[in-house]
């Protein structure tokens, strides 16, 4: 009978906690996943930029017309419309 109240705990501590973090990881995996050349990203440090090449684990930022910045792609945060 004692044991009921903390099973009912852990359920409710994975639907609120642990179940939207790995929707929201997962969301941000397709997102990396569908980067392309041209489009306008920001990074998680604030730079916002133009994705001028895409490699495996990196892409290219154009940033201003003189300065290109080569980051992760876990570094990406969003993709602006």
């Amino acid at each position: 009978m004692s044991l009921i109240p903390i099973i009912l705990i852990f359920v409710v501590f994975y639907l609120l906690l642990i179940l939207p973090q790995q929707r929201k990881q997962k969301e941000h995996r397709k997102l990396l996943g569908s980067l392309k050349r041209g489009d306008n990203v920001v990074t998680s440090g604030g730079i916002h930029g133009r994705i001028t090449k895409v490699g495996d684990t990196t892409v290219t930022i154009k940033a201003s017309e003189k300065c290109e910045i080569t980051v992760e792609k876990s570094a990406v945060s969003n993709v602006k419309g």
